[in-house]
């Protein structure tokens, strides 16, 4: 017999291919085969909200030959992802080729190991209706929703803007933290801190002031000591007094690991760690679960499926995670009793957390087979994982208070008595005070009498609230039930791209146009923008999977939600156009000498004069690169298709016809001076005509 099996990505068929062996041909749908036409609404509102699907441009070849191999076929078998997205591709690809929906003909992998496969393949079931409508439902809604709220927004503050569901909610939590930070106001407030030894032991360790001779608290942080005339007066007040140790407290703590992975912490612990930002992190977790070519296995995948927000793990996971604990480690870094970890109550607990698919294959094992970020990410996920089946650690904790002419310090510290799942993770914290371990203490007893090192006033001021980073927002957006798993990627690289707000470092800033749309939608359609409006919105949606509620019902409900108030905004701004503050460049306009400035059209940024309509001149927007043209010296300059493309040329042209795709650095040939560039994912090249021939690797 003849099997067809379908799966969405190449690298994914290649491997599973090579799981099942003879009779088996497996292709890939790339994604989506069938969704609704961009170019049209595609939802007949008035018939109950039907979807007008059509098979997506330049896909139906596609579509011919599979329909060709399916009729050939005596068996096929729908193994998208296992999500609702996957399921919803299966539902269109069996509509497209006329499959049976109450034939069993669905199989997921939550890892593409030839266990993982056959074990899909050896279960399969009928497509899940209910995830397929749920899924549905968050499309058509958010068709509705973007294809009729993007024209408002775009018609009353610029061309080409977007609004929706979810990225509206993401773009106001950034506006209202920087509007929060704009109000902030700074108080300055002191601490006192010493530092001590206990001879004859002579390590240094600091305490803090906690309390005033008539018994008043004194919490860092807050405004008690609130200038440096009430920080000198305290520092006289204990100009020559003995310091004293009036109380020693002993005790342990335990800290427990962390959960496996889910979706949101892989991204946000790789942006702590490693920097990568989540486009970068899932890129490479994507590779690890679809599989690579691992020397003496073959090709495998290396991970569970990486959009989850469960933390179940198989036991069978778990049992071998504990014999590598037990191998590696022994005995004592396992804990009696296994922890389990609780997973959210809107978390959807189709499929377990993220996790090596393998867990007795360690990062260094495969190391050579990885590129570098696949390695990073591995290493990330095998050492949460194994690190949350082991032990706690365990810390003796002491807490010393010193008493000086009624003044009482403070001192804390810990040392470790047994490091547990600390000897290969923890994880890493966004607040950096909570970072910094605390130190160890030397041997002390009640009543020593310490010698004082120094002590000091410092002056400290209160802090506003952090901006947003993409780890932090999507924590937030997690946190508030705003998205899911398969959408946190998506949400910031659309706020990102389009413009309404810039990074600064890792930081989230709003642009004037982000902040202009949130503004606009907080005044005229304020559900669209609230947190817990649309966060119920999600949980009503996530009911949807499990048949709870009715599809067309809850996008009858949401619809009209927002059609209402979409349509009194359009009547309360008829005429009404929001202003944006333009952007002076020191372009002067050759016509009339003002200072152009950048306007964004049809296909983009460009300069224009500000004296429109009287002076109509505008030019082009480029952008000056360090690189000198290799052909006549003059500056290389950056510019634009009309696709958005960028490509580099010579400022000289029509003079001088330099141009290149590729990219200008600022690294200048050691044979022959001229600027060298950049292929596409490959080295630099010196560009020189006369045939220098100068070529650098690019480094692994």
């Amino acid at each position: 017999m003849s099997k067809l099996v379908i799966v969405e990505s190449p690298a994914k068929a290649k491997n599973i291919k090579g799981y099942l062996g003879a009779g088996y041909d497996v292709v890939a749908s790339m994604g989506h085969v069938r969704d609704l036409p961009a170019a049209r609404l595609s939802v007949d509102v008035s018939n109950n909200f039907e979807p007008k699907y059509a098979v997506i441009k330049g896909k139906e070849n596609f579509v011919t030959d599979l329909k060709k191999k399916a009729d050939k076929a005596d068996y096929v078998y729908l193994a998208t992802d296992p999500d609702r997205e996957g399921e919803a591709i299966s539902w269109h690809l069996a509509y497209l080729l006329g499959l049976d929906l109450d034939e069993k003909n669905r199989v997921t992998f939550n890892e593409i190991t030839k266990t993982g496969v056959q074990k899909g393949m050896a279960n399969p079931r009928e497509l899940d209706i209910d995830l397929v409508n749920a899924q549905q439902a968050r499309r058509i809604l958010d068709r509705l929703i973007g294809y009729k709220l993007s024209p408002f927004v775009s018609q009353k503050i610029r061309r080409g803007l977007s609004a929706g569901r979810v990225q509206s909610v993401a773009l106001r939590l950034v506006v209202d933290r920087e509007n929060e930070i704009r109000a902030f106001k700074p108080e300055e407030y002191w601490s006192v801190d010493a530092k001590f030894t206990n001879p004859p032991d002579r390590k240094t360790f600091s305490a803090i002031l906690v309390s005033d001779p008539e018994g008043n608290k004194l919490k860092l942080g807050e405004k008690n000591i609130e200038n440096k005339e009430q920080s000198d007066k305290i520092l006289a007040d204990l100009d020559g007094a003995e310091y004293v140790v009036t109380s020693v407290k002993k005790g342990t703590r335990k800290k427990n690991p962390t959960p496996p992975f889910i979706t949101s912490t892989l991204q946000q612990e790789a942006s702590r760690r490693l920097s990568f930002q989540a486009k970068r992190t899932m890129k490479a977790a994507q590779e690890l679960y679809e599989g690579v070519d691992v020397k003496g296995m073959g090709t495998v995948g290396l991970i569970t499926y990486m959009r989850t927000d469960s933390l179940r793990i198989s036991e069978d996971a778990r049992a071998a995670g504990n014999a590598y604990i037990l191998k590696a480690y022994g005995e004592k870094y396992l804990p009696a009793k296994p922890r389990y970890y609780k997973t959210k109550g809107n978390a959807q607990d189709g499929h377990e957390a993220i996790r090596p698919s393998m867990p007795n294959v360690t990062p260094d094992s495969v190391k050579d087979s990885l590129t570098s970020d696949q390695y990073k990410i591995y290493k990330l996920i095998w050492e949460r994982f194994t690190a949350s089946l082991m032990e706690s650690c365990q810390q003796e904790t002491m807490k010393i208070e010193i008493e000086a002419n009624g003044y009482i310090f403070n001192a804390t510290g810990y040392t470790v008595k047994f490091d547990g799942f600390t000897a290969l993770y923890e994880e890493k914290t966004d607040d950096a005070s909570k970072s910094q371990a605390e130190a160890p203490l030397p041997p002390m007893t009640k009543g020593d009498v310490l010698r004082l090192k120094s002590i000091l006033g410092n002056q400290h001021f209160t802090q506003p609230p952090a901006r947003y980073t993409e780890a932090s927002l999507t924590k937030a957006l997690e946190e508030n039930g705003v998205g899911r798993p398969s959408t946190y990627v998506t949400i910031t690289s659309t706020i990102l791209a389009k413009e309404y707000v810039v990074r600064e470092g890792k930081q989230f800033v709003p642009t004037e146009l982000g902040e202009a749309v949130t503004n606009l939608l907080k005044d005229k359609l304020p559900n669209i923008v609230n947190v817990k409006y649309t966060s119920k919105m999600e949980d009503d949606l996530d009911k949807l999977d499990s048949g709870e509620k009715d599809y067309i019902d809850m996008i009858r409900l949401y619809y009209n939600d927002f059609e209402e108030p979409l349509e009194k905004a359009k009547q309360d701004m008829q005429g009404v156009k929001i202003k944006l503050k333009e952007e002076e460049t020191d372009v002067v306009c050759d016509k009339c000498g003002r200072n152009m400035v950048i306007k964004v059209g049809r296909f983009g940024k460009f300069l224009a004069c500000p004296g429109y309509p009287e002076c109509k001149n505008t030019k082009p927007l480029v952008f000056k690169t360090n690189a000198k043209c290799p052909d006549c010296g003059g500056d290389v300059i950056e510019k634009k298709t009309r696709r958005g493309s960028s490509f580099y040329g010579c400022s000289n042209y029509p003079k001088c016809n330099f141009m290149t795709w590729d990219l200008p650095t600022d690294e200048v040939c050691p044979n022959c001076g001229k600027s060298l560039f950049r292929k596409k994912g490959g080295g630099l090249y010196c560009p020189d005509k006369e045939g220098c021939g100068f070529t650098k690797s690019k480094k692994k």
